[in-house]
């Protein structure tokens, strides 16, 4: 299997300090999303000014009228296109007011001395609208002064008799086009930059509405306020803030602590357990001390068990390797030593043998030819029964009547619930019963019963016999491979260790069980 690309990859750490990192700045990041509430806030000023400027326009427009036939001079006429179509029913002004652009501006430049007074009768009209505009300015807080068409104040608390026509928003209403604009409060001072916090602050929102009478203007209502700004909010509630803040620090702190205890140190924990394991310490397969979350735990138990099975298998191994070599001396060395004297008698290099000792060499040849055959076909049949399972599935009838086909002289009886299925192939059950047959037979057993029993997720099989009794001293190695108490008989001591494989890999069990007279066991076959 190839390792994984030697590259540069983030450790658990710096993206669990990532998250919290931006976790904490974004109630930082949320004060910039206030700009789209002070535009908001800033728009909504402008549209009431916008409101109350257009009534205020009405009343002085009907004034104008009124007083026409008096001699009453008009300003500039509009031009067409600045008109809206007589035959529209509505025309409204949308507030377009954006602190993001270039709409604020520096502080509103003083009044200066207007070139000539106003007419009478527009000082007349500015006389008879002030106490309108002082009772609207005590509701609405907003300032109103009323000009003539020459951007004379004809009316408001200060600049009465000073011209204000040199003001940019001014000058457009006198040509008759409205406009709005931001300003800064405070004097002398240039706009702060777009990402301040402080650019809310300190603006007043003008206005400047074009009185329109007979496509002449006939004056201008300007009007300002200073807008609600949510900085002022947030000043004035700083304590509550200030509070909130080191509770976002706080909480920022404890999900820390919680990621720590319950991702990263159970993480390094295993990460050191691994290498640990690497290096040959079994102290490593001891489980954590903390496990973090449930998915932590079930990944460690996995990992451990999984580790401490190739470690139980390597240890089998290495242990099955010793006993296979030792196995293999003995018959081989017997095959050697025959074979040398047979060659040696043939050469004439010694005495030659007599026909009897021939043939009783040649008869120890064989014998343990066939031993090695036996022990090699043992080998091969641990090697299948070992193998994982393909999802293979088998009830135990049919393999009771091939077990009673392949040992036609044994008395060999089955009953119980042979009918349910099983996980395990039909070949692979039949070794197992195979090998407890073979043994019981070469054991002097006469009779051999089969009992099943179905115990919902699994099937029990009880499989005894009337043969010789398993001493005690014995009981705990009969499942030892090479272990065999019939060595001059031929036994290899394979056969109960392929059964005990068999059943582990498939999930299932196979134990020796107490019995008065012969031997017993009890088999459990998964059936889930």
């Amino acid at each position: 299997m190839s390792a994984a690309p030697d590259k540069w990859r983030p450790s658990l750490g710096l993206v669990i300090f990532a998250v919290l990192t931006t976790v904490a700045l974004l109630p930082l990041v949320g004060l910039f999303f206030f700009r789209l509430y002070d535009n908001q806030l800033i728009r909504q000023t402008q549209a009431e000014l916008i409101a109350q400027s257009r009534v205020l326009a009405t009343i002085y427009a009907q004034e104008v009228e009124a007083r026409l036939g008096s001699g009453l001079t008009l300003g500039t006429e509009v031009p067409p296109g600045v008109l809206p179509d007589p035959g529209d029913q509505f025309t409204p002004i949308r507030p377009a007011l954006d602190l993001t652009a270039d709409d604020l501006l520096r502080r509103r430049p003083d009044a200066q001395a207007a070139p000539q007074p106003a007419q009478q009768a527009y000082v007349e009209i500015g006389a008879k609208l002030a106490p309108i505009i002082r009772d609207t300015q005590k509701v609405t807080l907003a300032g109103f002064r009323i000009l003539d068409p020459q951007g004379v104040v004809i009316a408001g608390r200060q600049e009465v008799g000073q011209s204000l026509a040199h003001i940019e928003e001014v000058a457009d209403a006198l040509h008759g086009q409205y406009r709005a604009t931001l300003r800064n409060r405070v004097p002398n001072k240039p706009p702060p930059p777009i990402y301040s916090f402080s650019r809310g602050l300190g603006v007043h929102v003008f206005s400047a509405m074009p009185v329109i009478v007979g496509n002449r203007v006939a004056g201008v209502i300007y009007t300002t306020r200073t807008p609600s700004n949510i900085f002022d909010h947030l000043y004035q509630e700083r304590a509550k803030f200030v509070l909130a803040g080191l509770a976002v620090i706080l909480g920022t702190v404890l999900v820390g602590l919680v990621f720590s205890r319950t991702i990263t140190l159970p993480m390094r924990e295993l990460i050191d357990r691994a290498g640990r394991i690497g290096r040959g310490d079994r102290e490593a397969f001891r489980p954590l001390r903390h496990y973090g979350t449930r998915e932590f735990a079930q990944l460690s138990h996995s990992f451990l068990g999984t580790a401490g099975q190739l470690a139980r298998r390597s240890d089998y191994i290495a242990t099955f390797s010793a006993h296979l070599t030792h196995e293999l001396k003995s018959p081989l060395t017997s095959i050697k030593g025959a074979a040398e004297l047979l060659q040696d008698s043939l050469q004439g290099r010694s005495e030659s043998l007599t026909p009897a000792e021939q043939t009783t060499f040649v008869a120890n040849i064989l014998s343990d030819t066939q031993r090695l055959e036996e022990m090699v076909q043992r080998l091969r049949e641990l090697a299948r029964a070992e193998s994982l399972p393909q999802n293979e599935r088998t009830e135990l009838a049919p393999v009771i009547a091939d077990l009673k086909s392949r040992f036609p002289e044994s008395a060999i009886s089955a009953g119980g619930n042979l009918d349910r299925s099983i996980r395990m192939s039909r070949e692979k059950a039949l070794i197992v019963l195979s090998h407890l047959v073979d043994n019981a037979i070469r054991h002097k057993a006469r009779t051999i019963r089969l009992e099943a029993v179905d115990e919902r997720t699994m099937l029990r099989l009880t499989v005894t016999n009337d043969g010789e009794p398993i001493s005690v001293a014995n009981r705990d190695r009969i499942f030892d491979a090479f272990f065999t108490t019939r060595r001059d008989q031929g036994g290899t001591g394979m056969g109960l260790a392929i059964a005990r494989a068999v059943m582990a890999s498939h999930g299932g069990a196979i134990n020796l069980s107490p019995t008065a007279e012969g031997a017993a066991f009890e088999l459990q076959f998964p059936t889930g």
